[in-house]
């Protein structure tokens, strides 16, 4: 099933023929992007903004982090909310995420992950989505996404970054899956965190002040299982679970964010009966299953997990009090 162009990370003759036929749309891509940038007004909000983005297209695990930091906040006695777009949700104004009523067609997946944890808001404004969370309570606005967003000021930027990205071409959206240059993204940012695939994986760059990796919650016992997921990398989960000795029966990736069908799921469940295995997916792809089906598919609980969480709680609150002190 559909994934990211094959070109984005193929090194043949015909891969870069490609890129490079598609260099003059990315050249408009990134010249909008600047202009954008350089007319934008940032609007200061009433709380402190900590932003979690990164420079690609795609997942890089921006809702993981962002839960992670979320849950460092609060164990440090704020009350922080979270602000997100909303990718996908059919729904255009801006409001509070309800996880007991509202599918992910309504608000997206992502929101309704992180509305398990804290307060989230889905608004496709920057500013009206923060001015709602102001008005009911937040200290701290979290934004999942949002990197290249001009129209908010952020008080502390935190850029994630990949090996996926660094396989890449490195060109600019749709020539590659940069959404803007690597080295342009660094400057901007107040803590690059380098997502690795295991713990105590060290990284070479400079530039990387923090690692992070997402691992399974304690307890999870492997067994047989079709596993399928619609997540920009399927690889990683599909490698996760692997490596907490479940039994691959088989795997089926569909599109990022994909809305699953109830024949999907019908289908899915009938193929694991006849191997034998459970059915399981993601907690993101999880929630886009309608209610009714849901029983009949596991997920793989995981949780991010930082380098210094110490030392990145740290650095963010010390954002949060310059911000109160001006």
């Amino acid at each position: 099933m559909a994934g990211e162009p094959w070109f984005w990370r193929d090194d043949s003759i015909a891969a870069q023929a490609v890129s490079t036929a598609l260099a003059p749309l990315a050249f408009v891509y990134a010249g909008a992007s600047a202009v954008r940038r350089q007319l934008a007004t940032p609007w200061r909000a009433p709380a402190p903004v900590i932003c979690v983005g990164n420079a690609s297209v795609g997942g890089v695990g921006k809702t993981p982090f962002a839960l992670m930091l979320g849950q460092m906040l609060i164990d440090a006695g704020y009350a922080p909310q979270f602000l997100s777009r909303g990718y996908g949700r059919r729904t255009k104004e801006t409001m509070r995420v309800n996880p007991d009523t509202h599918h992910a067609v309504d608000v997206g997946d992502e929101p309704l992950l992180l509305a398990g944890l804290a307060p989230t808001w889905v608004s496709r404004t920057k500013r009206r989505g923060a001015e709602a969370m102001v008005a009911s309570g937040a200290d701290i606005i979290i934004m999942d996404d949002g990197f290249q967003n001009p129209t908010i000021e952020k008080d502390f930027s935190i850029l994630l970054i990949d090996d996926r990205q660094r396989r890449s071409n490195g060109m600019i959206f749709p020539a590659g899956p940069m959404r803007e240059r690597l080295e342009d993204a660094q400057k901007r940012a107040d803590a690059i965190v380098e997502v690795t695939t295991k713990p105590g994986v060290e990284t070479a760059e400079a530039a990387v002040n923090f690692t992070a990796w997402l691992e399974a919650a304690p307890a999870t016992e492997g067994r047989r299982v079709l596993a399928f997921c619609g997540i920009a990398n399927p690889r990683r989960f599909f490698d996760m679970l692997e490596a907490h000795d479940f039994e691959l029966a088989d795997t089926v990736a569909f599109p990022d964010h994909y809305q699953f069908t109830k024949k999907n799921i019908d289908s899915l469940a009938a193929r694991a009966r006849k191997l034998n295995a459970e059915l399981m997916t993601t907690e993101k792809d999880w929630v886009r299953i309608s209610r009714d089906q849901r029983d009949a598919v596991k997920t793989l609980p995981v949780r991010m997990r930082a380098s210094d969480p110490e030392g990145l709680t740290s650095s963010v609150l010390a954002a949060v009090e310059k911000h109160r002190g001006n």
